[in-house]
């Protein structure tokens, strides 16, 4: 998907969003409101092409910036890397963790419903296998999401965002590897890549989805 292409899905879904009345994280969340670190749905968001995934959920108050409301984790497959790509540290459990994925980002949604920000974060916040930011950004072009169970337009939104932010996503990814290569001279690779680093978020760039859509050429 071209960023013109992704730019259009992205109106396209954020506009229909709002004329049924029914903003992104109610779609993704109970009506009754999200159980605080929950993820939604339970066993993910996984499409059954590619079986990318995502999953959303809401810290709680305190542990989050005050506008937004939660956040997407969004996840390629270790089926969709290259043979040759080489994982730099695996979860404790190795080849028996139970999700054999690698994150790429996270998005964060604001209290109205709006993308606000991107964030990298430490391989131990997801439990991924953890990739170089090269052999992800080679790989960025592969993350769709469009045909799982859940909502249709939060699918199609959230696999848009990946395509029109790829530039911004592969220097966050770029940002997040200096980032744990400084945490491994501290700490040693033991902790730097676990929760004994004290570092969970990386990398993050804030969103202006009129400022991105309105420097692209639309047609």
């Amino acid at each position: 998907m071209s960023p013109v292409e992704a730019a259009h899905t992205v109106i396209e879904t954020i506009t229909q969003m709002a004329q049924e009345q029914r903003p992104l994280m109610v779609r993704v969340v109970p009506e009754t409101g999200a159980e605080f670190w929950k993820h939604y749905p339970v066993k993910d968001a996984r499409s059954a092409s590619t079986k990318a995934r995502w999953y959303y959920h809401v810290h709680a108050a305190g542990d989050r910036d005050p506008d937004e409301h939660g956040h997407f984790h969004l996840f390629l497959h270790r089926t969709q890397m290259a043979e040759n790509a080489e994982i730099k540290v695996m979860p404790s459990q190795g080849e028996d963790a139970k999700a054999h994925v690698t994150h790429i980002i996270a998005l964060s949604i604001a209290t109205s419903g709006i993308p606000r920000a991107w964030f990298a974060t430490n391989r131990f916040v997801t439990n991924e296998f953890l990739y170089s930011a090269e052999d992800m950004i080679a790989h960025l072009d592969l993350y769709s999401v469009d045909d799982t169970k859940e909502d249709d337009l939060v699918n199609r939104f959230v696999t848009a965002m990946v395509a029109l932010y790829r530039d911004e996503i592969a220097e966050l990814l770029r940002q997040r590897d200096a980032a744990q290569a400084k945490l491994v001279e501290e700490h040693g690779p033991d902790k730097a890549y676990e929760k004994a680093s004290g570092m969970d978020v990386l990398a993050s760039i804030p969103i202006d989805l009129d400022e991105k859509i309105s420097a692209l050429d639309l047609g």
